[in-house]
């Protein structure tokens, strides 16, 4: 079951981890979840300790992303005209100690900062496929932007 998420359309589904003595055993995303919209190709990408990946939304495609490898801070921002939620920041804790999908409608900025001591692994199952001519990214830096989020460690 998927839960709601703080922005419009950003769906939660925790994720089951079946251990046994040979292993685990983990469904990341099913065609007959709710959560599921379509398939367009399924990426891994990593990202060391520290380093941020940030900023970017897509107008067509929506993501649907996991940490199968240590912990990433995912952070959303809807900068999207009309949204009900416009203007606001939504932080996601994920990986090994979380295990949580999330459902990133297109419009929605995201990016993403490894918290973990070892590389993080993050496989990603979006609606299209990859346009190497005509990518549908569309980027702002990771620090010098309006967003109203800093990416340095919060000590709460």
């Amino acid at each position: 079951m998927a839960k709601e998420g703080k922005i419009e359309g950003v769906k939660l589904k925790e994720l089951k981890v079946i251990p046994d003595e040979r292993g685990r055993l983990m469904e990341i995303l099913r065609s007959d979840d709710e959560i599921f919209d379509k398939f367009g190709q399924v990426y891994l990408t990593t990202a060391y300790p520290g380093v941020v990946k940030a900023w970017h939304y897509h107008k067509g495609q929506t993501d649907h992303m996991t940490v199968v490898k240590g912990m990433m801070k995912i952070v959303l921002f809807d900068d999207r005209e009309g949204s009900k939620t416009k203007g606001e920041v939504m932080e996601i804790f994920m990986g090994e100690h979380k295990q949580l999908l999330v459902k990133i409608p297109s419009g929605v900025y995201h990016g993403f900062k490894c918290i973990s001591d070892t590389e993080a692994l993050v496989i990603n199952v979006p609606t299209e496929v990859y346009n190497r001519e005509q990518p549908d990214e569309h980027r702002l830096p990771a620090h010098d932007n309006d967003i109203p989020y800093d990416w340095d460690r919060m000590d709460r």
